[in-house]
């Protein structure tokens, strides 16, 4: 935002937000012009589901509405390419971690795409960043925050007087959580920060031997290194409240000795079906593929947006067939054709515009923000039988759905000498990979999602689907 660019107010004035750290809303300052965001990503080892899709929704919507408001954004989202889980399921399926983690980090892509999920500006990957990783741990162990044993380093927690201020825990009420205090470590809430290595598991030198980072030290790395040491914006799910948020604070202030490491911390309510959160864990999941086939992504945007952020939202097929039709009414307010009556008077969209913005500096309040949506094509419709000028109102209508990422664009398909072209561009994408062209390769995937194709990788090679 340049010195002449003025932030769009509510009429209350002043944009806010709710604060994990602080358990409050506030008014939302950050630090310059440029907000920096970052977002925590997914570890790479299997499918997106919605739960996945309800995180990485909101958070598109958090960038879309700052940038709405005149605010420059730079956002950071992370991929966990190095895991227990990766392991393990590469294990079981007799391949490369690495190549496992390069499959579901491609997916990822494919599915956010088809979800109009923007792109954040830089995508870190775990195992591309050991040297931050490391020199992270060695200035911990210059301030008697790490304490080695045969090769692994832990995170001293009782050297971090703040330690639980973010779950609002005191050590007392954590150390049960933690379980017995492992034998080597000094006490129960001390937190890997690197892996010695084991018989088959990638590992990367280092100045403790061979081994691998813990999951938690990969984020302050990845913030710390594209960010700076104080960030705006960092969200996530609320499932990671604590511990990882929790040690996040705690190596990455005990690193650089600056407080606040971050000084909003954004967490949404989780994704539930059968009152249980939805995970791999407990195997209840939805994926996105079949969400998509079944309604499209406005339609799952309108169901995720239609509870506040915070809230947990129960999945429901009947949830989403109702948020498909509501898709279905915005698109139609776009159908109809202004008046041709010079003299014909002008649907006013300014107030529903007002209001939206009101709603949404309210903590993001997309509840209340699509329910203005609603009123205005209502309006349009009344608007278009009276006679009226509307298209300037259909205009705004078009723009703030934008802002929640909705296209309302009717679904359609290709003929068949698209077919054909995308079939080709598809083969050529496969020829790029196998030779090791990830750019061009993704370049190609990038620009076929903007025209609504989605691709999917598989052992038989490329295939491709074509959605709204």
């Amino acid at each position: 935002m340049n010195s002449t660019e003025r932030v769009v107010n509510s009429p209350s004035g002043e944009m806010k937000v709710f604060n994990t750290l602080t358990g409050r809303k506030e008014g939302f300052h950050p630090g310059n012009r440029v907000v920096a965001m970052y977002v925590c990503g997914i570890t790479a080892y299997d499918e997106c589901h919605i739960g996945h899709a309800m995180t990485y929704i909101i958070f598109d919507v958090v960038k879309r509405y700052l940038r709405f408001k005149g605010y420059e954004v730079k956002h950071v989202q992370n991929f966990t390419d190095v895991d227990d889980k990766i392991i393990e399921r590469a294990n079981q399926l007799g391949v490369p971690p690495a190549e496992l983690a390069s499959k579901y980090t491609d997916r990822y892509f494919a599915t956010m795409d088809a979800l109009n999920v923007q792109r954040a500006d830089v995508y870190p990957r775990a195992t591309e960043e050991i040297p931050k990783i490391i020199e992270i741990i060695q200035g911990l162990f210059a301030k008697g925050y790490a304490y080695e044993f045969q090769g692994s380093v832990y995170f001293r927690v009782k050297n971090f007087p703040d330690y639980g201020k973010l779950s609002h825990r005191n050590l007392a009420e954590m150390i049960p959580k933690a379980g017995y205090c492992e034998r080597n470590k000094e006490y129960p809430l001390d937190f890997a920060l690197w892996k010695a290595s084991k018989l088959g598991e990638p590992f990367w030198d280092s100045p403790w031997g061979q081994g691998r980072p813990g999951w938690h030290i990969e984020c302050s790395a990845m913030a710390l290194k594209y960010l700076g040491n104080t960030i705006d914006i960092h969200g996530g799910g609320q499932d990671l409240v604590f511990p990882h948020h929790e040690n996040e604070i705690a190596q990455s202030e005990s690193f650089t000795q600056q407080i606040p490491f971050v000084r909003y911390w954004l967490h949404n309510g989780l994704m539930q079906q059968d009152k249980q959160k939805m995970s791999k864990s407990i195997g209840n999941l939805v994926c996105v593929e079949d969400a998509l086939d079944q309604s499209g992504s406005d339609a799952i945007r309108l169901f995720i947006l239609g509870s506040h952020y915070r809230s947990p939202l129960t999945y429901s097929e009947q949830a989403l067939e109702a948020s498909q039709k509501g898709a279905e009414r915005l698109r139609s307010a776009l159908m109809h054709r202004t008046s041709a009556e010079e003299r014909a008077a002008v649907l006013n969209a300014e107030p529903f515009e007002k209001k939206f913005v009101e709603a949404m500096d309210d903590d993001f309040n997309t509840a209340q923000a699509i329910a203005v949506l609603f009123e205005l094509a209502k309006e349009i419709n009344r608007g278009a039988e009276g006679g009226m000028h509307i298209t300037e109102a259909q205009h705004i209508l078009l723009k703030l759905a934008g802002v929640l990422g909705l296209t309302l664009k009717e679904k359609t398909q290709p003929t068949p000498d698209a077919e054909a072209f995308v079939g080709l561009l598809a083969s050529i994408r496969d020829d790029l990979r196998q030779n090791r062209q990830w750019q061009l390769a993704d370049r190609i995937r990038k620009g076929l999602a903007d025209l609504g194709v989605t691709l999917e990788d598989t052992p038989e090679g490329t295939r491709w689907k074509y959605r709204t």
